[in-house]
Formats: structure tokens, C-alpha cells, sequence
């Protein structure tokens, strides 16, 4: 019983140190990439809840609750989730896309991209970037809700700035219409 205790209060303090570092961890590199404060406390929480739910498990091995009655709490909740999520798969597609693009994602708030879409040309500045999805502000002032997941499966072209983005836009416009002009421009 002893051991016990003492493997409990080790846990209990790994946990808070291993909580610490990884908050730490990600407000530095929320600091590094200049991003929103909500987006890096979004980002925390959501990676301190599954934190939480390890060392839940790991306190209730601890314990000496059985694997077999584990397996069935675990199951039985992943089972609920999952029900609850099957309608809404993307949801939870665009939340994952959220942490890698938190992590991974080369454009931040204030960038001017194109979003290669073969449906409709979506060229604009990053507004802001959120758990579902990236906000884009058009040239002519339209704002676009993009979704998390598909703009990691879409390429997407950064642009220096507004009179690039412009200047991209008003060739695309040019070469549709057939215009000599920007044939010109696309044969140097």
C-alpha cells in the first residue's frame, strides 16, 4: 500500500511537470510564430486534455484497476464519442487540422495567399486562424471561411504582398479574357 502512495504522488508530480513543460513548449512557439493568444491557449487546452486522459490511465493502472474493466470504460466512452462524432467526422477532422496547422502550417495571420482551388479562385489575406477553420479577407473585401482540413489537402501560394496578390489576380483576370497583354507578360 505504501508503494503505492508513492507511486501515486510520483505520478501526480510527473504530471505537473510534464504539464508545465509542455505549456511552456507551446506558449514559445506560439511566441516564435507570432500567433494569437487565444489560438496558442485553443492549442494548450486541447493538448493538456489528452495529457490528462494518459495520466488518468496511468493512475488507474496504478491503482490496480484491472485492464480488462479499463478496456470496457474506455471502449464503451470512445463508442459514445463516436456516435456522437459520425455525423460530424470533419468536425473533428478540422480540429486535428487545427494542431497541425498550428504546429506546421508555413502562413500566419497577415499573409497574402491563394488557396489553388479549381472551383473558385480564393485569393486574399489570412484574417485569422481558428479551431475549424482559416478566415480570408478577399481583395474586394469578402471574407472566406476556409476549413482546417481542406486547406492542408489544397496547395497554397504565398504572395509578398497586397500589390503582388493584386498583380496575380489582375494576370488570372487578363488571361481569361484572352487579353495580348498579359500573354506577353506569361511568355517572359
Amino acid at each position: 500500500m505504501l508503494v503505492q502512495i508513492g507511486l501515486l504522488a510520483l505520478l501526480v508530480l510527473a504530471y505537473v511537470v510534464v504539464l508545465r513543460l509542455i505549456s511552456k513548449a507551446i506558449h514559445s512557439v506560439g511566441l516564435r510564430r507570432s500567433l494569437n493568444d487565444l489560438r496558442v491557449s485553443l492549442i494548450s487546452k486541447m493538448v493538456n486534455l489528452a495529457l490528462t486522459a494518459v495520466f488518468v490511465f496511468l493512475f488507474c493502472v496504478v491503482l490496480g484497476v484491472g485492464y480488462g474493466q479499463l478496456a470496457v470504460f474506455f471502449s464503451s466512452v470512445f463508442a459514445v464519442v463516436g456516435i456522437a462524432l459520425f455525423a460530424q467526422w470533419s468536425i473533428l477532422s478540422n480540429v486535428t487540422a487545427s494542431l497541425i496547422i498550428f504546429f506546421g502550417f508555413p502562413y500566419r495571420v497577415g499573409d497574402w495567399i491563394k488557396v489553388v482551388d479549381k472551383d473558385e479562385e480564393i485569393l486574399g489575406q489570412i484574417h485569422e486562424i481558428t479551431s475549424f477553420h482559416v478566415i480570408i479577407t478577399r481583395l474586394t473585401g469578402d471574407t472566406v471561411t476556409y476549413p482546417n482540413s481542406m486547406i492542408l489537402q489544397k496547395g497554397v501560394i504565398r504572395y509578398r504582398n497586397e500589390a503582388e496578390a493584386k498583380q496575380h489576380s489582375t494576370l488570372l483576370k487578363d488571361v481569361a479574357k484572352g487579353d495580348n497583354g498579359a500573354t506577353e507578360i506569361s511568355k517572359n
